[in-house]
Formats: structure tokens, C-alpha cells, sequence
């Protein structure tokens, strides 16, 4: 088994899926609920993004054959895309998702896009890509960092008195300067097989 793989996947899903982030938006979002609802919604945005991870990680390969679609173009892309999401979280400018009544906030916009979004399908399907049979080594990477977000979120409402508004803002600030770091290095990677092959 290759650690690192597991381990930058890890990191990178845990990172974009931004738990600690979107804290106050799981509760905005579940306003009114028991807390035994908010557990419900929680749950079922966890599964639903895990599922949409895995499918996109087997099935983006075939994807980008189709559309005839190299790994070191995706890799740039990946990477811009990456570092974009990474400098919003820096300035604070993600946007807040407008809920809308009748719709089930566990999928959208809870699993998607907040834990499930294009940067992290995207990432997900980088690491699968990274050597010839990766598979064990990004499934645990994407249950585990899920695993530890669904954690995070199921004490929404703990670590919301703990830390506060300005923690939150702190945090999400220091994943967006690791997610940037990542941003780069899987941006380069990219160029330099476009380029240096």
C-alpha cells in the first residue's frame, strides 16, 4: 500500500470538504431541526458525498478517455481550480448557498457542493490516477477524510460555541493556505509532463 497517496488524499478531501468551514452553514441550513433531524440530514450528506466521490474517482478516467482528455491537462486544470477555491477560502469569499424550502439540504447543498464539489471530484480522481493501482489507497483516503468531517459536523453544534466565528475563520484560512501548497504541487506536476516529456 502507498501511505502517501493515502495520506495526500486524505488530507486533500478532508481540506476541501471544509467541515470546520461550513460549520455555520450546516446550521444555518438545519435552523429549526431537533437535533436528532440535524443528525438525519448530516448522516445522509455524508453517504451521498462518499457515493459521488467513488463513483467520480472509478469513473472520471473514462470520462476524460472520451473527451480525449489528458491526465497532465487535468492535472493543470485540477490545480488552478484548486488554488482558486484555496485563495476564496484565504479572502473569506466562498460563497454562502441560499437554501430553499422543499429542498432536501443533505444533497444540495450540503453534499453538493459543500463536501462534494468540483475541486474535490477533481482531486479524487488526480490521486486514482497517480499510480498503476491506487484504488485502496484513495477509498480510505475519501472514507477516512469524510469518516473524520462527518464527525466534525455531528458536533456542529459544540464546536460552534467552542471556537466561535473568528476561530472558524481562522481555521478555514489555514486549510485554504494548505490547500493552495497542494494547489501548486499538483499544478507543476502537470505542466511538467505537458511540457518536459
Amino acid at each position: 500500500m502507498d501511505t502517501s497517496i493515502l495520506i495526500q488524499t486524505f488530507l486533500a478531501v478532508f481540506v476541501l470538504a471544509d467541515a470546520i468551514g461550513n460549520i455555520p452553514v450546516v446550521l444555518a441550513l438545519t435552523k429549526g431541526m431537533m437535533p436528532e433531524d440535524r443528525n438525519r440530514v448530516i448522516d445522509k450528506a455524508s453517504v451521498v458525498a462518499i457515493a459521488v466521490l467513488l463513483i467520480f474517482a472509478f469513473g472520471g478516467r473514462y470520462i476524460l478517455s472520451y473527451l480525449e482528455i489528458s491526465m497532465a491537462s487535468l492535472r493543470v486544470a485540477g490545480g488552478l481550480l484548486l488554488l482558486l477555491i484555496a485563495l476564496q477560502m484565504l479572502r473569506g469569499e466562498l460563497d454562502t448557498p441560499i437554501t430553499e424550502e422543499g429542498r432536501d439540504v443533505a444533497i444540495t447543498p450540503l453534499a453538493l457542493p459543500l463536501l462534494a464539489g468540483p475541486g474535490t471530484l477533481t482531486t479524487v480522481m488526480l490521486f486514482m490516477s497517480k499510480t498503476q493501482n491506487p484504488h485502496l489507497e484513495v477509498v480510505l483516503g475519501i472514507v477516512g477524510a469524510m469518516f473524520i468531517s462527518w464527525l466534525i459536523l455531528r458536533l456542529a453544534n459544540q464546536i460552534d460555541k467552542l471556537i466561535g466565528v473568528e476561530g472558524a475563520v481562522i481555521v478555514t484560512q489555514l486549510l485554504g493556505f494548505l490547500l493552495a501548497a497542494l494547489a501548486v504541487e499538483i499544478g507543476s506536476t502537470g505542466i511538467k509532463e505537458l511540457f518536459l516529456r
